[in-house]
């Protein structure tokens, strides 16, 4: 038997590995360098029933609808009347005005963990906006302007974050987990990533029992490193699920930016090209390009054309969560500085120069609505916080997991309640 040859090596240099740079070091001055802004309206709207491969160059684009003039130009404009326009905002600032407050009580000792949508906002709000109010929500922790948006009581919220004797879960979640069969929002999972499998899966066993509801996911970017993400997308474009995908890129998954996940050698969006999905990439602080972009992938999905992946280019304003100090991996001014600005300004100032808001409107509702915050955060501490007050009784452990409690739960209630 003759000798195979073996080729040696001819390179010069050692093997190394490529490590994404930390730009943004505090004390320095941020850097966005590693992004293209186009021009509002530069990007292509196509048709709902366009086959998936069409929507690829979008992976790359960035819907934007509002312009530096605040004027709302482009294919993507959805030209939403005023009315529509002021509940988002609203909903957006009273989104904001619940997250200072339970921020600051987290800080004061009534509850023990909280996380804020600073700056994210949109993302929830016009979303929640486009969609169906029974269309199936899977969400990360993030989004609690979906319940806000619709209409989901903040005393509830309030007294889940409390964990006292009125929280509609029981003491049994986290803080920021929520969870409304009725708002028809899933229980929300501290293990990222399922949130992705658990939409798709319910979609299509909703277009199997021929209902007319969709689902739509959430995760962040950090997540799409997780096998979740990618078993969703197999099942998603295999099944044509009628869901709609949505990846919150907020550059930061805790102290890691956005390119350690995979972010700098391609956009998130262009994640769906590889498994034949449609895609999009969309301004998350623009709320009429979330808006339209979510309307068109909700539209499609219910025309039975398949699944979008949304990829939401926004920025985390404030920290992951009260655990965090995010001063120590960033500059302290970056969140000032992003360049595509706060949403809620955004909103505000397109409906100002649409005649149809003012500075002193705004200033108005801001306040009622921290009232309104301030108010419901009274009453809901008159049932006990964390550390003080009303809580669920043991029982209540044993209780909600089947319908008839077994023998071996009633023996242990019985020795948990002390009766022998």
């Amino acid at each position: 038997m003759n000798d195979i040859p073996v080729t040696k090596s001819s390179a010069t240099e050692p093997l190394r590995l490529h490590i994404p740079p930390h730009r943004s070091i505090p004390g320095k001055r941020p850097d966005f360098s590693y992004f293209r802004l186009p021009p509002a309206g530069e990007t292509r709207r196509p048709v709902i029933d366009v086959p998936s491969v069409e929507t690829h160059p979008l992976a790359t684009a960035l819907i934007r609808v509002l312009d530096e003039a605040d004027e709302a130009v482009g294919d993507w404009d959805p030209h939403l009347d005023p009315e529509p326009l002021r509940g988002g905002l609203r909903a957006m600032m009273l989104t904001r005005a619940y997250d200072r407050r339970m921020y600051n009580a987290q800080r004061t000792g009534k509850t023990s963990f909280y996380m804020t949508s600073l700056g994210e906002e949109a993302v929830a709000v016009a979303q929640a906006m486009a969609l169906n109010s029974d269309d199936m929500l899977f969400t990360s922790y993030r989004q609690q302007g979906l319940l806000i948006a619709r209409g989901y009581p903040i005393l509830d919220m309030m007294c889940q974050i409390y964990s006292n004797s009125r929280d509609p879960l029981k003491g049994r979640q986290l803080p920021v987990m929520y969870s409304s069969r009725d708002y028809s929002f899933y229980s929300i999972s501290g293990n990222l990533g399922t949130q992705f499998p658990q939409s798709v899966g319910w979609a299509m066993a909703s277009a199997y029992s021929g209902d007319t509801r969709i689902a739509a996911g959430w995760i962040g970017e950090g997540a799409t490193a997780e096998p979740d993400f990618h078993h969703a997308l197999t099942f998603a474009a295999v099944y044509r699920a009628p869901v709609v995908l949505n990846v919150v890129n907020n550059q930061w998954a805790i102290s890691s930016h956005q390119e350690v996940a995979g972010g700098e050698e391609a956009t998130f969006a262009a994640r769906a090209i590889g498994f034949g999905l449609a895609c999009l990439r969309v301004d998350g602080n623009d709320f009429l390009a979330v808006y339209a972009a979510t309307k068109w992938a909700a539209e499609r999905a219910r025309a039975n054309h398949g699944a979008t992946l949304i990829e939401l280019f926004t920025y985390r304003a404030g920290s992951h969560s009260t655990s965090d100090d995010p001063t120590r991996y960033r500059p302290e001014d970056e969140p000032r500085t992003w360049p595509l600005g706060d949403p809620v300004d955004r909103l505000a100032r397109h409906l100002i120069h649409r005649g149809e808001w003012s500075d002193d409107r705004h200033k108005s509702q801001e306040q009622e609505l921290t009232e309104l915050v301030r108010a419901t955060d009274r009453e809901a501490q008159t049932y006990g916080t964390l550390g003080e007050g009303g809580h669920f009784g043991v029982e209540t452990m044993f209780e909600d997991v089947y319908k008839e409690m077994p023998w071996h739960l009633r023996r242990q209630l019985r020795q948990a309640l002390g009766d022998k």
